[in-house]
């Protein structure tokens, strides 16, 4: 039985996430992870459901306030599951669950991972984001998943693959859709400044129009 702390936030796996604990039943949560070197999962809560999460493991707490909530840091380690679901474990505040660990194909290809930097670097110039995260290959698709736009409900999808290669794919495939968008806004922002000024158009040539 795998203690669960629900969130409307996904996770992904070496993924480093800090969290602020204020509720008492969290609370409790942690400090079990303290005394008995347990994991718990956090599973993300979508469309009202509960589903697919990702199991996580205390690192460190920063910080401890007089109230006993605390700043903890926790990294996420494999995917899972919920086969059932407990509102509240035996003797516990929290939540629990029965759950599946989920294996994938892992293999990747270079091909694929370059293609994908150089979506990811051109969002980015149409962004114009300064100092932007910087990846080298090999990487995982993971670890670019929370930084090239995706809405919350397709870093779920990502995360209920099972293919590094399926993965990727969606990854590509979002950012071929995202990018015209972001050059069509671009385009907008600057007509709307050039709005009453004099524009210099170009040249038409009339030589090679024909009828």
């Amino acid at each position: 039985m795998l203690p669960l702390f629900p969130l409307q936030l996904v996770v992904y796996p070496e993924e480093r996430i800090p969290l602020h604990i204020f509720e008492e039943r969290y609370q409790q949560l942690i400090l079990d992870c303290e005394s008995e070197g347990i994991s718990f999962g956090i599973p993300a809560y979508i469309d009202e459901k509960l589903e697919y999460g990702t199991e996580v493991v205390l690192k460190k707490v920063e910080k401890r306030y007089p109230n006993g909530e605390s700043d903890v840091i926790c990294v996420g380690k494999r995917i899972f599951k919920i086969k059932s679901f407990h509102p509240q474990l035996s003797k516990k505040l929290y939540a629990g669950g029965d759950v599946e660990y989920l294996e994938g194909n892992e293999d990747s290809e270079k091909e694929l991972q370059e293609e994908l930097l150089k979506h990811i670097a051109s969002l980015y110039v149409e962004l114009t984001i300064n100092n932007p995260p910087v990846y080298s290959i090999p990487f995982k698709s993971f670890q670019v998943a929370h930084k090239i736009g995706l809405s919350l409900n397709q870093e779920y999808h990502l995360l209920t693959l099972r293919s590094e290669l399926e993965r990727i794919h969606f990854l590509i495939d979002h950012l071929k859709i995202t990018i015209p968008v972001v050059k069509e806004m671009n385009r907008a922002k600057e007509a709307i400044k050039m709005n009453g000024h004099f524009k210099n158009f170009d040249p038409i040539d009339f030589e090679d129009f024909k009828m």
